[in-house]
């Protein structure tokens, strides 16, 4: 693990310039800018990042400076094609009737659970297909027991990943609640005894949730990223973006985007340090039970 969290000063500046523009231009900040100043998204937006993509995909081929970050174009030409047609089919099956019936809240949280949990295995394919091993895209459970580097201004010697993670998923889960009880609004006796039915539910879609955001926007990204750019600056960029993605989930607006990058930066953080899956997907998942036990409760709402 040391080598691989070497001084990334060998680490071509161009190649860490362009991530940084890249993944800033093909994020959610476009959309949020357009929808806050706007009102509205313009049709040509999605294009125009696709466009974007497949020009910097072709332009590697050519290119010395593109060169070393085909694999994070390829990357991110999947995750919008792969999102793009799983989003396009299921509309076509009318998907939103498989619900009708449920539960309001299995409706709200199912019918992007669908989508999500949908495109991600598909994206895992495509890295199974690219690569012929899971762990070379972190699909493994990994070392759970890998020593931790240092957390900056957290702490210099932190425990293993056996004791960080848990730890880890603690402090996050509070702040959730924190965030919750500051920005929502309290849940009602009433609304908690009516939602305890639903517990299962809120556990089966934790977990898809956290599979299929953890394989979207963390994983593959990692594996492309990490030689090209080196750890940190991986470490940075994933996080933003996950951060910027969640302007409208929960937490939400900037004060939320500013707690995603957070579990962002510590999940990309526990798969690059234990070569595996599980830490990361762990974290998510109990933080996703939180979020949407409360949305059960109806104590907060994705965007606020």
């Amino acid at each position: 693990m040391t080598a691989e969290f070497s001084s990334v000063k060998s680490t071509p500046n161009h190649s860490v310039l362009i991530a940084w523009l890249v993944m800033l231009l093909v994020s959610s900040l476009p959309n949020i800018l357009f929808l806050e100043l706007t009102g509205s998204l313009p049709n040509w937006l999605f294009w125009a990042k696709l466009v974007l993509i497949v020009a910097l995909l072709l332009g590697s081929l050519f290119s010395e400076s593109l060169d070393p970050l085909r694999l994070f174009f390829g990357v991110l030409l999947s995750f919008y094609l792969l999102e793009w047609g799983v989003a396009r089919l299921f509309d076509a099956l009318e998907y939103g009737n498989w619900f009708a019936n449920a539960n309001p809240i299995v409706q709200q949280i199912g019918l992007v659970q669908v989508t999500r949990t949908t495109a991600a295995v598909l994206m895992a394919l495509v890295m199974l297909a690219v690569f012929r091993r899971l762990d070379r895209f972190f699909l493994v459970k990994g070392r759970l027991d890998a020593p931790a580097r240092p957390i900056p201004f957290i702490l210099t010697r932190p425990p293993s990943w056996r004791i960080l993670g848990p730890a880890i998923t603690g402090a996050m889960c509070l702040g959730l609640v924190v965030f919750i009880f500051v920005f929502g609004s309290p849940p009602s006796l009433e609304s908690l005894a009516g939602v305890l039915s639903l517990l299962p539910i809120v556990l089966i879609f934790a977990a898809s949730n956290a599979f299929g955001e953890e394989m979207l926007y963390r994983a593959p990204w990692l594996t492309a990223l990490e030689t090209p750019v080196g750890p940190a600056q991986t470490l940075l960029i994933t996080a933003t973006n996950f951060g910027i993605a969640h302007y409208y989930g929960v937490p939400f607006g900037v004060v939320g985007s500013l707690m995603a990058f957070i579990p962002g930066w510590l999940n990309g953080k526990a798969m690059l340090e234990t070569r595996g899956f599980f830490w990361a997907w762990f974290i998510h998942f109990w933080m996703d039970v939180v979020i949407y036990f409360f949305i059960a409760l109806g104590a907060v709402s994705p965007g606020g």
